[in-house]
């Protein structure tokens, strides 16, 4: 079983001992970080839809941004992103037995970066997979990654004889995987809040609790994708009656909410 995440806006830079890896497309990270370097700060904000101090802050990181990059300047990607979605995984926390099964079948996927293992080096940035950044490839980062993500978990699902991936990323960057050419059979979780009788998507917590599935599957090492219908973490209950084929739902009272 694989299962894959969306990156973060938010980075926690904070210095770890811990061994990273290489990431698979480095060169494609270079190459758009370099497009990227050229737009003005009236680009980056309008790209991007930030506001002129994180435009500068972005603009000085993709010029800062190292062909080879010293270890100084980088951070395992799983411990540098820092969203609500990384609240709920808790990679600091897994061990080290825990973080190598996670490096074999979690994967985050990145617009900078196309597919990452959670110990692969990333320099700080900031590039939604949504962004229309212009390349040789097309008019959107959609474009220039087209079938790559979907062929590289086609592959990694073949080295680790998965034939599953749970998606717990977001609908813009799971946009990115070409479903027609994955291979793996797709299992999407759903979370919900249930205030007064009506069960309903929270954004924040919803993000949160897929960083619990991941950190779930991971602790557990799931092979078997019935078993991501015991996932309980923050008072979540799997809700059959609720649930569709492959889309599990998961509720719990809005005020367990946390």
């Amino acid at each position: 079983m694989l299962v894959v995440i969306s990156p973060a806006k938010r980075l926690d830079w904070a210095e770890r001992d811990v061994a990273a890896t290489e990431p698979a497309f480095q060169d494609d990270a270079i190459r758009l970080a370099k497009t990227a370097r050229n737009l003005t700060l009236g680009d980056l904000q309008k790209l991007m839809d930030i506001s002129p101090d994180l435009a500068r802050l972005n603009r000085d990181r993709f010029r800062a941004f190292q062909d080879a990059p010293e270890a100084e300047v980088t951070r395992p990607a799983a411990l540098a992103f820092a969203g609500d979605t990384y609240l709920g995984l808790e990679a600091a926390s897994l061990d080290a037995d825990e973080m190598a099964w996670a490096q074999d079948r979690l994967r985050i996927l990145s617009g900078l970066y196309g597919l990452l293992r959670p110990l692969d080096a990333i320099q700080p940035y900031r590039l939604e997979m949504g962004s229309r950044l212009k390349t040789r490839r097309g008019a959107s980062l959609y474009d220039y990654w087209r079938d790559v993500p979907a062929k590289a978990l086609n592959a990694q699902a073949e080295a680790t004889g998965s034939d599953v991936l749970v998606n717990c990323a977001s609908q813009e960057y799971f946009g990115a995987v070409d479903l027609k050419a994955l291979k793996p059979r797709v299992i999407t979780p759903q979370f919900m809040e249930d205030k007064n009788g009506t069960p309903k998507i929270v954004s924040f917590f919803a993000k949160r609790a897929r960083g619990a599935m991941a950190r779930f599957i991971v602790q557990n090492r799931l092979t078997d994708p019935t078993a991501i219908t015991e996932f309980d973490s923050g008072g979540y209950v799997y809700r059959p009656d609720l649930s569709a084929t492959d889309k599990p739902v998961f509720v719990r009272p809005y005020d367990s909410a946390s």
